[in-house]
């Protein structure tokens, strides 16, 4: 009876620790300012498949087909709105870069595209938005925490002394 008592003690004591499914280990590190996100855009019709990046001074849009997720080459892609009015020019196979002369306030911004590719000519509308992230908040440590480690350590020391009391005992009756 005493060994049921005991390891019922230590089954208690021991489930304290695996309490919530909580993550206890360090925090990932914050993301530095190049791997920070840029603030994005995105929009999609039955032809196109658009997403813009503002990365710096510069307006990224990439632009896919629908329907094949293959880039669009050799389009002409027309931005407007967030104070930005003109054409992009391609970098790379679907990629398109507008220059950004002044910052973009925070805020959400309307952008129109309008893309001509061949014999197709798409208007899309989306919204650039640049506000900042919310700030990631720590884990705080509550009360009610405090209070279940502080149970687990006292039911693990009660299941110490409980098994430290019976081979006391079981020793001297040798």
């Amino acid at each position: 009876m005493k060994h049921v008592l005991a390891i019922a003690l230590c089954a208690v004591a021991f489930s304290a620790f695996g309490h919530g499914g909580e993550d206890h280990d360090a925090p990932p590190p914050a993301p530095t300012s190049s791997q920070s996100v840029a603030p994005r855009a995105a929009v999609a019709t039955e032809d196109f498949e658009v997403v813009a990046a503002l990365e710096g001074q510069h307006l990224l849009v990439y632009v896919d087909r629908f329907a094949s997720n293959e880039p669009v080459t050799n389009a002409r892609v027309e931005i407007e709105g967030a104070g930005l009015k003109g054409f992009a020019r391609e970098t790379a196979p679907g990629a398109y870069v507008m220059d950004v002369a002044t910052a973009i306030s925070p805020a959400k911004h309307p952008l129109t595209i309008t893309i001509e590719a061949g014999d197709i000519t798409d208007l899309l509308s989306t919204t650039l938005d640049t506000t900042l992230p919310p700030a990631s908040s720590e884990h705080v440590r509550g009360w009610s925490e405090q209070v279940v480690w502080i149970i687990a350590g006292l039911l693990l020391l009660a299941a110490g002394a409980l098994l430290a009391a019976w081979r006391y005992r079981a020793n001297k009756g040798n």
